[in-house]
């Protein structure tokens, strides 16, 4: 009865849950045999990424600073008329070369040859009247010995001697003067150099009084370049120099050379000449003035250009190619490197200036660190990597620091 009775029950309620169970431990039997069967051995670590490293190594850079500069003559010599007159010849071409003592313009010199024939013949009148008051004060002191003539006479003559004498020195003053203002009839160079435009054609009247213009002058052979730079700069490589973290590059003056609105380098080097002793308040920047040549003419004054002035060496320079410096959320410097065990290190390094296609890395780095510079975009900090020397990578403007 009892097992009647569990067949019974277990029959039409049970059937269904142990054709169930009996599916599900088949599956899993069939499941746990594949796995067994298909299971792959450990995985193994990815290999280290193969990285391109540039090994920094200290080397002396020249140090020089670009500053946007304006060029002006040499010497400039504004040509004026110094007598009042007609002018009847423009003695030069417009553009050319003169030499100084080269005449220029021909003003009507009419007048002032009368008056210096006039001051002759005051002073022929005044060198006569002086030979007879000489005389007549020799006769007198004779007399006066004698006791022919009083004292008081020949006190008399010896005054009108002294004044006659005097006359001559001004009649010789006068003819000097108008002899003075004939030659300034012909207008000369005061310098050489390359002549402008003339502001004055035959025939028009120039006045002494006002100083009429006639033409400039200005002497190009050589030029000045005048820049500006910010006083802080200049402070700072003053303190530099001091310190010894730069030496000077050269003795004597410091070397300037140029670029052109084209970006063409100037064939001329120029010298530093001094720097002004005051401070631009509006600006706060100092101006430095460099001597250039200009044997060509080349160069024209008013001219914009950059010039770079040497500011020393820094003989313990680190400098890291371009590529292999970005920047982080802070806008930091950073560049990434090779750390012990070969893992990738991040560093936050402090940029001083350009130096060709590199940066002159002034701290963050130390000499014998590897920067990476390639494979940069496969990597992250912590990564195992395997350098090697970086291919491909040309340094430019090795030596001179801008």
């Amino acid at each position: 009865m009892h097992r009647f009775h569990s067949a019974t029950f277990t029959t039409p309620f049970l059937r269904p849950l142990v054709s169930r169970s009996m599916v599900a431990a088949l599956a899993l039997g069939t499941l746990a045999g594949c796995s067994k069967k298909d299971a792959a051995p450990v995985a193994q670590a990815h290999p280290a990424t193969e990285v391109g490293v540039v090994t920094l190594s200290p080397q002396a850079v020249t140090l020089s600073r670009e500053l946007p500069g304006r060029t002006s003559a040499f010497r400039v010599a504004e040509v004026r008329a110094r007598v009042s007159g007609i002018v009847l010849k423009r003695l030069f071409t417009e553009g050319s070369e003169v030499k100084e003592g080269q005449p220029l313009y021909q003003i009507d010199p009419a007048p002032y040859q009368a008056a210096l024939d006039s001051a002759k013949a005051q002073l022929a009148r005044a060198e006569a009247n002086s030979a007879s008051a000489k005389l007549q004060a020799d006769r007198y002191r004779d007399l006066v010995n004698a006791r022919a003539v009083s004292q008081q006479e020949y006190d008399n003559a010896n005054a009108q001697q002294l004044a006659s004498t005097a006359d001559v020195a001004a009649g010789k003053a006068a003819v000097q003067t108008a002899q003075i203002n004939l030659n300034y009839t012909n207008v000369l160079a005061p310098i050489s150099g390359r002549i402008g435009r003339s502001d004055v054609t035959e025939g028009a009247y120039v006045q002494s009084g006002a100083a009429t213009l006639l033409t400039t002058i200005q002497q190009i052979d050589q030029l000045y370049v005048d820049v500006s730079q910010s006083s802080s700069e200049l402070l700072r490589l003053q303190e530099d120099l001091k310190s010894g973290r730069l030496t000077r590059a050269g003795e004597g003056q410091a070397r300037v050379t140029l670029v052109l609105d084209n970006n063409r380098h100037y064939s001329e080097a120029g010298t530093l000449q001094f720097a002004d002793v005051s401070v631009d308040a509006s600006t706060g920047t100092v101006l430095v003035r460099a001597l250039v040549p200009n044997p060509n003419r080349e160069l024209l004054p008013g001219m914009f250009v950059r010039a770079h002035l040497e500011e020393g060496v820094n003989p313990t320079a680190l400098l890291v190619p371009q590529q292999g410096v970005t920047r982080n959320q802070r806008g930091e410097p950073t560049a990434l490197v090779v750390g012990a065990g070969n893992k990738v290190e991040t560093r936050v390094l402090h940029t001083e200036r350009v130096v060709g296609n590199q940066w002159l890395v002034t701290d963050g780095l130390k000499a014998g660190d590897q920067v990476i510079v390639q494979n940069l975009q496969k990597i992250r900090p912590g990564a195992d990597v395997k350098p090697v020397p970086a291919t491909g990578i040309e340094a430019t403007g090795a030596n001179t620091a801008h």
